[in-house]
């Protein structure tokens, strides 16, 4: 799903504007982008949690000359744990497909 049909859909469930959706998914990726770039991390219970980890750096391969052994330097990635909810309906709904 892109961004676009996400704003619409949410638009509609919500009742909203699709202006005013648009704007508040805006609003949200701003505010969870900030969040995660200061250390920080955000909770929706039953949805899950987005946080920033750091991966350390790490030896590799150069892709352009096999032979060669890189380092690859750390980086700070995000990362979204799901909620017991959110993992429950998906199970759930998984086993009404196998059920059929």
């Amino acid at each position: 799903m892109k961004k676009s049909q996400l704003i619409e859909a949410v638009s509609i469930k919500a009742g909203m504007s699709r202006k005013d959706t648009e704007e508040v998914l805006q609003a949200f990726m701003d505010f969870t982008t900030e969040t995660l770039q200061n250390g920080g991390r955000i909770t929706l219970t039953g949805f899950g949690t987005f946080s920033a980890k750091e991966r350390a750096s790490r030896g590799g391969v150069d892709p352009r000359d096999p032979s060669k052994r890189i380092q690859i330097p750390a980086v700070i990635v995000p990362k979204f744990k799901a909620g017991k909810t959110l993992k429950d309906s998906l199970k759930k709904k998984k086993e009404n497909k196998e059920e059929i």
